[in-house]
Order: structure tokens, then sequence, then C-alpha cells
């Protein structure tokens, strides 16, 4: 079962009509009403189990009530749930819930990797100093780990979630995380080559230009686009999708961290061809990743419209 529970604060005035939104929706059931139970703010608790279909279509009729600025909608995922008539409401909703596009949901995971925390750019630094390792012992393994840590995905999400919305407010945000989150990883990793050849621990082998396994990053082709599009792709369904794995859109910066270490390392060492290549390779996948993104964003929208518009078409003329 594949259902979401939605928990309602209303002020009075607004109860009857909100309950009117959830009894109108066939994929809704469990509707529970508390009169009086709120406290802060004063009104009524309104519960229901809403079949992931049928979310968004619930969600904007609650938002027209003006919802959001009067009370509180919260939504919740339920890991388990059972019975006859939530079984029917699934039945009922259109389409298929893994496929379902709650864009609630998708604004909310996208904005946690924009807001520019400590953290980003924390794990952004640290794996671009590990791609750099990588990089100098000419280390797939390291570059793999590197990429893992990369937290870059969840701004450019955010990015394309908020050009798809047309949510000018939530551009600041991600285009903030990016714009000072890559300068600053590239300028510590920098400093950290720096000192590793003061020392004489950058190998010979890379000063030489003897990498095999790791100079593709520096090295932006075709491929390069095709990867940072599906990869792109794959971030962007699995923000969406209700049962794709919390660590696709990880994996996004293989091809953007190790780009932006083998730049600070390329300049640090005098090796400008390979920090020009490394730079466009970056600027190159971050691009087609966003677009990817936005792309993939404006299909899934304009597919689910249709699944809705098409169940609403039946229901008026089953009428």
């Amino acid at each position: 079962m594949s259902v979401l529970h939605l928990r309602l604060i209303c002020p009075p005035a607004t109860t009857s009509a909100a309950l009117e939104v959830l009894r109108a929706d066939a994929g809704v059931t469990n509707v529970v009403r508390h009169v009086g139970a709120c406290l802060l703010p004063p009104g009524d608790l309104l519960e229901a189990d809403v079949a992931r279909e049928a979310v968004d279509a619930v969600v904007d009729g609650l938002q027209a009530l003006g919802l959001e600025e009067s009370g509180s909608i919260v939504l919740e995922t339920v890991d388990t749930a059972l019975g006859r008539r939530i079984q029917e409401a699934e039945e009922a909703a259109p389409g298929a819930g893994d496929d379902a596009l709650i864009w609630e949901q998708v604004e909310n995971a996208a904005d946690g990797g924009a807001t520019g925390s400590a953290s980003y750019y924390a794990f952004l630094v640290l794996a671009t100093l590990i791609a750099a390792v990588g990089l100098l012992t000419d280390s797939q393994v390291l570059i793999v780990g590197a990429m893992v840590l990369g937290p870059e995905f969840g701004p450019l999400a955010a990015l394309a979630v908020a050009i798809v919305r047309r949510r000018r407010d939530l551009v600041a945000g991600p285009v903030r995380a990016l714009a000072l989150g890559f300068p600053l990883a590239v300028v510590v990793t920098a400093a950290a080559v720096f000192v590793l050849g003061l020392v004489g621990l950058v190998p010979h082998e890379f000063l030489d230009g003897r990498r095999p396994l790791t100079s593709f990053v520096a090295s932006p082709d075709a491929f390069s686009v095709i990867v940072a599009v599906l990869a792109g792709i794959a971030g962007t369904l699995s923000l969406t999708s209700a049962k794709a794995g919390p660590l696709v859109g990880v994996f996004i910066s293989v091809t953007t961290v190790p780009a932006a270490a083998d730049f600070a390392a390329g300049v640090v060492t005098g090796q400008y061809g390979t920090a020009l290549g490394a730079l466009g390779q970056l600027v190159l996948n971050l691009a087609c990743i966003l677009l990817a993104a936005v792309v993939t964003l404006r299909v899934q929208h304009h597919l689910w419209l249709r699944v809705r518009r098409g169940v609403t078409g039946r229901t008026a003329a089953s009428r």
C-alpha cells in the first residue's frame, strides 16, 4: 500500500470546506475530525489517509482554501497501511502510486539541499579533498569515495524545482550554495595540494601527467554530456519516486566534485591545460545535470497532469 497520512489544522470557519475537499476525492479515506482539539493556533484537527496518487490534487484543493496561511498542512509517510477501505482508495486514485508527483514533497526534499548549511559546505570541501587525493594517487576507489560524500545534487535539484515551478523565491538558496560552495572547496583543496607539494608528497606521476585511471576528469567529451544527462535524470527520479533509493542522487557528484578537485590541483602544480579542461568539465556537467533535471520534472509534470485530467474527465462523464 502507498498512502500518506494527512493532518490538518483548520480554523473553525475553514473546517467544513476542508472536509468537503477530503470527501470529494475517492483517494481519501479514514477521515477523522477532532473539534476544537488544537490550542495553538486554536482550531479543529482533521486527519485522513490519502493514496499517494491523490495527494497532489487534495493538497491543491486545500491550498486553494488558504489553509497554508490560516492553519497548516502536514504530510506523513506511512510505512504500512492495511484495510479494505485503504485498498479501495488506492484503486480509485489515478495512476500508480510510485509514479505520483507530489510537488510539496519534491520541494521539501530539494529544499534540504539548498539551505547552504555548514554541513553542506563541510561535506563538499571534504569530498573535494578526497577527490584530490584520488587524483594525486590515480585511485578510482578514492574518486568513488568522494562522489559518495558530494552533496551538490541537492542545490541543483532545488534550482530545477524552482525553474519548473516558476518560484523566484526558491532560486537564491541553491544558487548561493553552488556559487559559494565550489569556490570554497577549490580554495581549500588548492591550499592542501600546495602544502603537500611543499613537503614533497605530490607524486611525480601526477606532475608528469601519468594518471591513466583518472585523466578523464579533465577531458570533457560527448560521453561527459551523456553521463551528466543520465545522472541528472536518475537523480531527479530518485527525488520524485516513492521507492527510489535515497542514495541515487548522491552519485551525481562523480561528474562534478572530481573536476573541481582537478582544477584546484592543476592550478597549484602549474598544469594549466589540465586545470582548464577540469573547469570545462565542471561547468559542462553542472549545466547538463541541471538541464536534465528541469526537462525530467517538466515531462513528469506533463504526464501526471494528463493522468489527473483523464480521471477527472471519466468521473465527470460517469455522472
